[in-house]
C-alpha cells in the first residue's frame, strides 16, 4: 500500500430544499388556508478520525465530495426530508486546513474525533409561514440556501511518542525491527526506507509505546533535499527523539551535526525536543576506539551517549530504560 500523507480535496455541503406554495383542499373544510411545507436542510460534510486508516491514499483517487441536497417541502405543511450527513473517514493525526488562507480548521488526533467542514444549506419556507390577518392566502415561499463549499488541505502527521532519526543507513529500520514487530525493508544502501514505519514497543507496564522510524535525513532536507522534507512533519508530534549515529562512519561528528542543522532549519521546536543520542554498529569498532568516539560525541551534545548494536541486540535495554525515564514511565 502506498503511503500518502498529503491530499487536497473539495467538499460541498447539500443545498437546502425549497419551500412550496400549497393550499388545503378538503371536503367540509372551508377556507382551508395555506399549507405549503418547508424544504429540508442540506446535508453537512464531516471528517471522522478512524484508527483503522494509516494513509490518505483514498484521496488520491477521489477528491470531490458532495453531500445530498434537502428535499422540497410538501403539501399539508409537510417538511421535506433533510439530507443524510456525508461522513469522510481520515486517519488519526490528520490536520485540516483551508487551502486559500492556510488556517488550521481542525486536528483529528483521537479515534472518533469529528470536524464539521461544510455546513448544509437551510431549507426554504413554505407559504404556510406567511399567513397573516392581512394576507389569508399567501403565495410567497423561499428557496433553499446553498451549502458551503471549501477546498481543504489534508496533512497526516503520524502519532508516535518516540521518533528515530538519523542519516541514511544509520540503522533506524534495524532498531525498530528489533524493538517491535515492525518489519521495514532493510538493505545496505542509502534510502532503503522510503516511508515512515511505525512499531509498538512494549513498556514495563505491559502496554505499548509507538516508535516511528523516519526516513533518512541528508544535508538540505529542511529545504526539500532527499526525503527528509517530506517526512520531517511526522516527528512534530513526538515527545522524544532517538538520534541514531553510525559509529563506523569516518565522520561521526559531522554526521551528527548534519541532522542537528536540519532539525534547527525545519523549526517547529524540533531542535529543542528531548533527545537521546545513540552510537549504533558498535560491533564494528574495538573498545578503545569506541570509548574515544563516545567521549567526543558526549562533549559535543552535552548528554550521555548510548553505545548499542541494533543488529546484534547489544545494550538495547539501557536505551529503552532511558526512553521510559524520559517519558515518565519508571522501569519495573
Amino acid at each position: 500500500m502506498q503511503f500518502i500523507d498529503q491530499a487536497r480535496i473539495a467538499v460541498r455541503a447539500g443545498r437546502g430544499g425549497d419551500g412550496i406554495v400549497a393550499f388545503r383542499r378538503e371536503k367540509y373544510v372551508p377556507a382551508g388556508g395555506p399549507s405549503g411545507g418547508d424544504g429540508g436542510r442540506g446535508a453537512d460534510v464531516l471528517l471522522l478520525a478512524d484508527s483503522n486508516l494509516q494513509t490518505l491514499l483514498d484521496f488520491k483517487y477521489k477528491r470531490i465530495f458532495e453531500a445530498i441536497d434537502g428535499r422540497r417541502g410538501g403539501p399539508n405543511r409537510c417538511t421535506g426530508a433533510s439530507g443524510d450527513h456525508l461522513v469522510i473517514k481520515v486517519p488519526c493525526g490528520t490536520e485540516v486546513r483551508d487551502t486559500r488562507t492556510g488556517i488550521l480548521l481542525g486536528d483529528l488526533t483521537n479515534q472518533g474525533d469529528e470536524l464539521l467542514v461544510a455546513a448544509g444549506g437551510r431549507g426554504g419556507l413554505g407559504n404556510a409561514h406567511y399567513l397573516s390577518n392581512r394576507n389569508r392566502a399567501p403565495e410567497k415561499f423561499t428557496e433553499g440556501k446553498e451549502g458551503e463549499q471549501w477546498m481543504l488541505q489534508l496533512e497526516l502527521k503520524l502519532l508516535a511518542e518516540v521518533g528515530i532519526i538519523g542519516l541514511p543507513n544509520a540503522g533506524k529500520s534495524t532498531l525498530i525491527s528489533v524493538l517491535s514487530a515492525a518489519r521495514p525493508k532493510i538493505a545496505d544502501y542509502p534510502f532503503t526506507t522510503l516511508v515512515p514505519n511505525l512499531g509498538v514497543v512494549r513498556r514495563p507496564s505491559g502496554d505499548g509505546t509507538v516508535f516511528a522510524d523516519i526516513p533518512g535525513l541528508i544535508a538540505g532536507a529542511a529545504q526539500g533535499a532527499g526525503l527528509g522534507h517530506d517526512f520531517l512533519r511526522h516527528i512534530e508530534r513526538t515527545r522524544l527523539l532517538i538520534h541514531l549515529i553510525d559509529a563506523s562512519s569516518p565522520e561521526v561528528l559531522e554526521d551528527l551535526k548534519v541532522v542537528e542543522r536540519e532539525l534547527a532549519a525545519y523549526g517547529h521546536g524540533l531542535n529543542a525536543r528531548p533527545r537521546l543520542v545513540a552510537l549504533n554498529k558498535i560491533e564494528l569498532l574495538d573498545p578503545e576506539e569506541l570509548a574515544e568516539l563516545r567521549n567526543q560525541v558526549q562533549d559535543h551534545v552535552g548528554l550521555p551517549v548510548h553505545a548499542i548494536s541494533a543488529a546484534a541486540s547489544q545494550n538495547l535495554k539501557g536505551l529503552l530504560d532511558a526512553v521510559w525515564l524520559q517519558l515518565g514511565i519508571p522501569d519495573l
